[in-house]
């Protein structure tokens, strides 16, 4: 569901900035004052038209198909133009704004367009929808899949939620004669108990393990685990940790704390000195997170729960247990977003369409396959709804209701793209600055206090509180 994409953000901006100017010039796409609220008559017989755009694999395009056929079945006199863009989203999307030919709805990333649009008054406030109807509500939905502008203004909402867990290979572990990854979060490892489990589990070309003294980490054939250096990853370290991106007041770059770079490094360690996961240069060797458990290169992996598709796919023995714990369980929660357009005629009828894209029945194969998860909450509490898309299911073992169901309920945290303002720039300066961690050629303390003061420059606050 997440666009796996960086947009050309020079090109984009000056885009936006191109936006900005015509929209101020121009307002023959905009709603009148009086529409600037809901409109209440998603039931009226006036014929309308809604565009909507999306990214997304054609696997992932149906069930918005299949969403807007429900939704068309309910409200006869709404017609909705979907607007695949398989390639180049961003760029297009933001030409299409600066051009005036804007959507009513579209699929945006936080980690992209979607905050620069907000921050030009491009969306509507969802909170005064979510205020008023009756159906759905913040306490309704799964928590951290809300976007907002600031507290109070919500700019999207992520048609399904994505997190993280620990899967492994069955027969590896028990080969090994070793207990596999706890499922309940309450008997979840410490980093330790899962760095000496790695360790028996990396195995060299001469069958020697990572905890015998005669293992040769230069001719490694299985890895205990890998974990990957994407932020995505490893930020579920540095919340473990109690870490942050930016301090808790937003004035703060917090990747050269303590709670940070010990996370950072403990990451790097499994690398560099426990020698039990691929390095950034050995992981171009290791293939994808179901290839790589099914063939044994790996034993485990930190990855996220949309990898349950693949790995069923794969037709092997694998199962997901809970991540190691630092100081505290925690899972990033990542997902794309819907955003409705401020110029769009039709603010009510538009809402609705939102509301019709968060039902999972629209999507069930995508959450029977194991791709997805829905968004609202009682699809996760009400044990009913919660078969339809986690029993009997290959894509959902056994330890999955446990190490996935559970955890993004009670120990979810938002992605930092949602509340770390210029998040992009900020990571632009640590990216490189990591890369040197990953390969052991400086310390995460080292590498971070030689950006601190560039990345310093680069903090303009935090979304999630009041300025």
């Amino acid at each position: 569901m997440l666009q796996q994409k960086r947009s050309v953000f020079l090109t984009l901006a000056l885009v936006l900035m191109l936006a900005a100017v015509l929209s101020a010039c121009s307002k023959s796409n905009t709603a009148s004052p009086e529409a600037s609220a809901p409109s209440g008559n998603a039931g009226s017989k006036e014929k309308i038209t809604l565009r909507m755009t999306v990214w997304g694999s054609p696997e992932e395009v149906a069930p918005y198909k299949k969403a807007i056929q429900n939704f068309e079945a309910k409200y006869t006199n709404v017609k909705v133009e979907l607007q695949h863009i398989a390639a180049d989203y961003d760029t297009k999307l933001t030409t299409m704004v600066a051009g005036n030919d804007v959507p009513d709805i579209a699929m945006m990333e936080s980690g992209t367009i979607a905050f620069p649009m907000a921050e030009q008054g491009k969306f509507y406030n969802l909170q005064e929808f979510l205020d008023t109807d009756a159906d759905i509500s913040p306490d309704t939905l799964v928590p951290n899949i809300t976007y907002s502008l600031e507290p109070g203004n919500v700019i999207g909402i992520g048609p399904g939620p994505e997190s993280f867990g620990l899967f492994y290979n069955e027969d590896i572990f028990k080969e090994a004669g070793i207990e596999p990854p706890p499922s309940n979060v309450a008997d979840a490892w410490t980093w330790d108990e899962f760095v000496e489990v790695a360790k028996k589990l990396t195995v060299d070309t001469n069958d020697k393990t990572a905890a015998d003294p005669d293992f040769d980490p230069k001719k490694i054939k299985q890895y205990g685990v890998n974990l990957s250096t994407w932020w995505g990853v490893y930020s579920n370290f540095i919340y473990s940790n109690g870490g942050d991106f930016i301090s808790a007041d937003g004035k703060t770059f917090a990747l050269n704390q303590p709670e940070a770079v010990e996370a950072l490094q403990k990451i790097a360690d499994l690398m560099n000195v426990h020698h039990v996961s691929p390095s950034p240069v050995q992981s171009k060797n290791i293939p994808a997170t179901n290839v790589a458990l099914q063939t044994k290169k790996v034993a485990m992996t930190v990855d996220g729960q949309w990898a349950s598709a693949g790995l069923a796919q794969s037709k092997f023995n694998f199962n997901v247990g809970v991540m190691p714990v630092m100081k505290e369980p925690v899972t990033t929660v990542v997902c794309g977003m819907f955003s409705i357009f401020k110029s769009t005629k039709h603010p009510q009828e538009t809402w609705e369409l939102l509301k019709a894209l968060l039902d999972p029945e629209a999507s069930i194969d995508m959450l029977t396959a194991g791709t997805w998860m829905p968004s609202p909450k009682d699809w996760y509490t009400d044990p009913a709804l919660l078969a339809k898309w986690t029993e009997n299911l290959e894509a959902r073992p056994s330890g999955y209701k446990e190490a996935i169901v559970d955890v993004i309920l009670t120990k979810g945290h938002q992605t930092p793209t949602g509340y770390v303002k210029n998040f992009n720039n900020i990571m632009d300066l640590v990216n490189p600055a990591l890369d040197k961690v990953w390969l052991g050629q400086q310390t995460a303390q080292e590498a971070m206090d030689s950006i601190a003061v560039k990345a310093q420059a680069q903090i303009k606050g935090r979304r999630d509180i009041k300025e």
